[in-house]
């Protein structure tokens, strides 16, 4: 046995997403694993027996797994000026965040602060594109989960085959092997088609993952046209070639036959996305990340969430960044999924309990860290022990998790990440008398 000491976390409910609710619930952790999960007086009385002496802490409240922000960019962190506007949709919105970005900032130290904001608001593991090197170690420095993404955009094929393909993979190579790496294609609009053919071999070549903002711009839905012919078989350089050509085929269906979907890839936004364009996601196993607070202050349409759910479409939650969204909290974007799914027909009383796995296994399925020996997003033995306690009321199973998923927003009392607490509120420390490190 080793020489960890063994803290049990009790709470008013556990929920171990990939198990029920429970009431009373706990786990153990041992080092950075969890040991024991169920209800307290069994978690109690089997380390008892196993002679495991343990160090008790008890939250009135809940206790679940930390919170995977599925699409976000830190950097942009200090560009929470062009966030609190509202604009008429994503062109519009581009021409405020442009001379913003442009002027000289301290990329590294705004990353920085995010992933602090993430931490305090019970995030443990985040998709964090990287745009400019300085930001490029934010999630390993914060010590949080994940995978850093460096962003790809504006090459043409001609500048690709010349110099792109060898800049791209030279700045994957310098990523911080930890937590995790990626290409992050920016859009299919921003990149011709040869990037967006040879991007997926670059990852996969490596084991790594692919993330690419998908169903964000109007551009990118699909439209009737007159053309006979398979749009892959007319010679076009890009979508927007495609476009002026008059072909109507959907973004999701063109970056689908370049190969960039699949279980290694997961998708931002989802927003113009038909019927076909979600089967074609569900086929592929590709996770769509939905940001429904920055699709709003952009002036975009909210995401199908009731379609998706009916569908069975895998989905995360995101917060995108500063640049277009009020907070860092998951926590509010999952409120107003709740909100926009109910708006749209959705009626079953899974539903919180469903987006709420979506903010936690949802995220880390799509970065592919729900599985192998560091895997997290749920509660169970031998997973990672990354938590969040929230300070939120205790009812009955149904209850409590709705309440939860609706007004869960600024109510992170405490962040476990590694079986270390990174953050807790005061309330938390004089409960518990437990304190950060």
């Amino acid at each position: 046995m080793t020489s960890f000491p063994v803290t049990l976390y009790s709470a008013d409910m556990v929920l171990p997403v990939t198990a029920p609710p429970i009431l009373d619930g706990a786990i153990a952790v041992r080092g950075e694993r969890i040991l024991h999960v169920g209800e307290r007086v069994w978690v109690e009385r089997s380390l008892e027996e196993r002679g495991i002496e343990v160090t008790h802490v008890h939250w009135p409240g809940v206790l679940m797994p930390g919170l995977v922000n599925a699409h976000t960019h830190l950097q942009y962190t200090g560009m929470s000026e062009v966030g609190r506007g509202k604009y008429s949709g994503f062109e519009d919105w581009a021409k405020s965040f442009n001379p913003v970005y442009d002027q000289e900032r301290d990329w590294a130290a705004d990353a920085a602060t995010g992933a602090r904001m993430m931490i305090d608001t019970g995030t443990t593991a985040a998709a964090d594109v990287v745009t400019d090197p300085l930001a490029a170690h934010a999630l390993h420095d914060a010590g949080l989960h994940g995978i850093a993404y460096w962003e790809v955009m504006n090459w043409t094929n001609e500048e690709w085959l010349k110099r792109g393909r060898i800049a791209v993979e030279a700045a994957l190579d310098s990523l911080p092997s930890r937590p995790g790496t990626g290409l992050s294609p920016h859009a299919p609009y921003s990149l011709e088609i040869v990037p967006l053919l040879e991007i997926p071999d670059i990852v996969r070549e490596r084991g790594s993952r692919i993330h690419i903002h998908l169903g964000e711009s109007g551009i990118e839905r699909e439209f009737a046209h007159e053309h006979a012919e398979p749009w892959h078989t007319a010679g076009m350089a890009s979508l927007r070639e495609l476009r002026q050509a008059g072909f109507g085929t959907s973004a999701t269906d063109y970056v689908d036959h370049l190969g960039v979907l699949g279980p290694d890839c997961h998708v931002a936004h989802g927003v113009y996305m038909s019927e076909r364009d979600r089967a074609i996601l569900r086929a592929r196993g590709t996770t769509v990340a939905l940001c429904p607070r920055s699709n709003a202050v952009i002036g975009l349409d909210a995401p199908p969430v009731a379609a998706y759910l009916r569908e069975g479409s895998p989905i995360a939650v995101g917060t995108d960044s500063l640049s277009s969204a009020p907070s860092l909290d998951l926590m509010a974007d999952v409120a107003e999924l709740m909100r926009i799914a109910r708006g749209q027909g959705y009626g079953r009383d899974d539903l919180a309990e469903r987006l709420l796995s979506a903010a936690t296994l949802g995220g880390a399925h799509a970065m592919g860290i729900d599985e192998g020996p560091e895997r997290s997003g749920y509660l169970a033995v031998g997973a990672i022990a990354n938590l969040a306690f929230f300070d939120s009321p205790v009812t009955d199973a149904t209850e409590t998790l709705t309440t939860l998923a609706e007004s869960g927003a600024g109510r992170a009392a405490a962040t476990v990440i590694d079986g270390r607490v990174r953050a807790a509120t005061q309330r938390f420390v004089e409960q518990t008398g437990v304190t950060a490190v």
